[in-house]
């Protein structure tokens, strides 16, 4: 990591300009639903490496696509059922007049991601219709600089396969002054520590001692190498997230970012990408910092997007507090290495 990088005054996804971020939480359901809204479009794409994936208006981030921005992105919890939080998130901007014009009529494209929170204790039984619209309006109507991390969000019913998993988020700026940021739901098959510890996989890429400062076990473990994994079915799990940045970047540039982001994945949790995960980062690049990025600018943005995204996993991870009832312990709760 270059000596160079510092975190962003929050180490938040809104240290990137242009961009606000939202939750809403119900503890008696267990889930949640976190808004990500621009403040003008903004050039989005997408990557999916998890086998089991839940989204919605994904299609039109492809590069040949014709809507060349997106309004808000939204990543909810609660499987098929919370893609129904987009469509709070598009009421609120449309009531606000955003959208993509067609004629005299907005349409607000509010791309969305869902995570498996289903079987974590909490009471699903919403009756006719799900309450993940009404979280999203909520989530619309918080959107903000500032933002809580950890159990919150699309991140409050996430779990791992060593812990509780939550909602995380930070961010770098890079020596040419561009910024670059990510913000997670952590709900992975995997694990975010090294073996049995309360090590993260993450600690190489840490700063300021922003999830506990451990470091890495020495020596590492005997147990270091084996997966562990919670016990799932088909599209139980997944890892969802965003990374954002202020340099000016086309879909196709905004693409890379995210496949360079899903490298933080698999520095961060272990196994990443499984069958049962649906892996999914979005990329927006709001261009508030002016100037393309090009060449071996392009590179270090790539980098910034894995380390940034790691350390974002390890964060939510750290900032989930316990849950009364919960399924697993949170980190806090695990004995000491």
């Amino acid at each position: 990591m270059s000596a160079s990088w510092r975190p962003g005054p929050r180490n938040l996804l809104t240290d990137v300009a242009g961009l606000r971020v939202g939750h809403a939480s119900d503890e008696r359901l267990r889930s949640g639903v976190t808004a990500i809204l621009c403040d003008r479009p903004t050039v989005a794409s997408v990557a999916v490496l998890g086998g089991a994936p839940g989204t919605r208006e994904t299609d039109l981030l492809a590069p040949d696509a014709t809507v060349g921005g997106v309004d808000a992105l939204v990543l909810s919890g609660g499987s098929a059922f919370g893609l129904d939080a987009a469509s709070g998130v598009q009421s609120v901007l449309r009531a606000m007049g955003r959208g993509f014009a067609v004629g005299a009529i907005r349409v607000p494209i509010v791309p969305a991601a869902i995570l498996f929170d289903l079987a974590n204790g909490g009471d699903k039984d919403w009756g006719e219709h799900s309450p993940y619209r009404d979280l999203g309006v909520a989530a619309a109507r918080n959107a903000s600089l500032d933002f809580a991390l950890g159990g919150v969000g699309a991140g409050l019913g996430a779990t791992t396969a060593a812990c509780r998993g939550g909602l995380g988020s930070a961010s770098v700026r890079l020596a040419g002054g561009a910024t670059v940021a990510a913000l997670v739901a952590v709900n992975a098959v995997g694990s975010p520590l090294v073996g049995s510890t309360r090590h993260f996989r993450a600690a190489p890429f840490e700063m300021e001692h922003e999830f506990g400062g451990l470091g890495l076990p020495h020596p590492l473990p005997a147990d270091a190498p084996i997966p562990r994994s919670k016990i799932a079915l088909p599209g139980s799990a997944t890892t969802i997230a965003v990374v954002a940045t202020d340099a000016r970047l086309d879909k196709s540039g905004a693409r890379r970012l995210a496949l360079a982001a899903h490298d933080g994945f698999a520095l961060a949790l272990w196994p990443a990408h499984t069958d049962y995960d649906g892996d999914l980062v979005f990329a927006l690049a709001t261009g508030e910092a002016g100037a393309a990025a090009e060449g071996g600018a392009r590179v270090e943005l790539a980098a910034a997007a894995s380390s940034v995204m790691a350390r974002a996993v390890a964060r939510a991870v750290f900032s989930a507090m316990p849950l009364p009832g919960g399924t697993v312990p949170a980190w806090a709760e695990l004995p000491a290495s």
